[in-house]
Parts: structure tokens; sequence; C-alpha cells
């Protein structure tokens, strides 16, 4: 009852963060300008895994993973080398097909893998942040296609460097959390069950909505 308890008041407000979140929108920090300079493409790369719920919920969710897990920056980086071949493939114009509903499950797999963390592997979070990466980077690409060098550069540089920032930040807070038997903690099911239903809220939208 405790934990329901915990998950009532943060679980709706994030619901309607998610309701009111829209896909297209979070991938144009900008208004949809395309950035021209090196600042501008700097400033979008680390506007992008912020304004976009999916982005954020997902890195936070492997962030919060990783830090249970030996080497909890080797999954973190994947998520983020994998981000930036995504980016690549979408330049390319190689098409992913149903990219955002992909997305929002990977929101939702995350969110159950955090609660159910006793049973899964670290090489299943390590998949899942390889995949994940290409999709979520393959959306990133969305608002830089067409931009000069320079400002694609930048943008790929303020990508890496807001999601290290976070990922960092989140690893250090989620082990301050932790109770000394560490995997018990309930902030840990609750985040996840948030994180999930973010997933989930975000899938529906983008099935029965788009």
């Amino acid at each position: 009852m405790r934990s329901c308890a915990l998950f009532r008041i943060p679980g709706w407000a994030i619901v309607l963060l998610a309701l009111s979140a829209s896909p297209s929108l979070a991938h144009h920090v900008m208004g949809g300008k395309l950035p021209s300079t090196f600042f501008e493409g700097f400033l979008s790369g680390l506007g992008h895994p912020i304004i976009g719920l999916d982005h954020l919920a997902f890195l936070v969710a492997l962030s919060m993973a990783a830090a249970l897990l030996n080497g909890p920056f080797v999954i973190v980086a994947t998520f983020i080398v994998m981000s930036i071949a995504g980016v690549m493939i979408h330049l390319a114009q190689m098409d992913i097909p149903l990219v955002e509903p992909l997305i929002a499950l990977t929101v939702l797999l995350a969110g159950l893998a955090l609660v159910w963390r006793h049973s899964v592997a670290g090489a299943v979070w390590f998949a899942l942040a390889a995949v994940a990466g290409l999709l979520h980077g393959y959306a990133f690409g969305e608002s830089i296609v067409g931009a000069e060098r320079a400002a694609l550069g930048a943008y790929l540089l303020g990508i890496a460097v807001v999601m290290a920032a976070i990922a960092i930040t989140v690893v250090q807070l989620t082990r301050r959390i932790l109770r000394p038997d560490g995997l018990t903690s309930p902030h840990l099911h609750v985040a996840g069950l948030v994180i999930g239903c973010i997933g989930a809220v975000l899938l529906a939208g983008t099935v029965f909505f788009d």
C-alpha cells in the first residue's frame, strides 16, 4: 500500500505531462528553424534530449539502472554513441519506419525493466541502450537535416554533452538514495512505474492520435 501511495502523486502528474507532450514539438528546439551557426547547433543539441519527454524519461531510466551495475558509464556511453549513429542514419536518408511508436516502446520497456530490475541482466540493458540509441538518435536527426557542417558538428556535440551530464547526475543521485541493501530501494520501483506509465501513454498517443 505504501508503494501505491508513493506512486499516486508523481504518477498522475507525469502522465499529464506525457499527455501534453507532442513528439513532433519535442524534435524542434528552435521552433522548427534549421540551425545555421555553431552556437545555434550546439544549443539545439543541448535542448533535444531535455524537451523531449520520451528521450529524457528513457535516459533517466537507463542511468538509474546503470547505477546498479558494474561499469555504469559503458551502458550510458553505448546509448550516446548509438544516438549519434542514429542521427547519421537519418542524415544518410535511411528510413526507420514507425520510429515514434518504437521510441515510446523503449520508454515503456525501460520502465518495466527498472521495476523488475532483479531479473534483468546487464546484457539486456546494454542491448536496450544500443537499439534505443539508434531510434532516439534517428529522431534527433529530424531537425538538423540540411544544416551546414559546423552546425551539425555542434549539434552532435551538444547532444553528447547534455546526455552525459544528465546520466552522470542521475547515476550519482541514484547511488545516494539507495538503501544499504541497494536493490531493495522503493524509489527505483516507483521511478520504474512512472517511466513505464509515460511510455505507455506516449505509445498510445502515437498509435491512436497520430
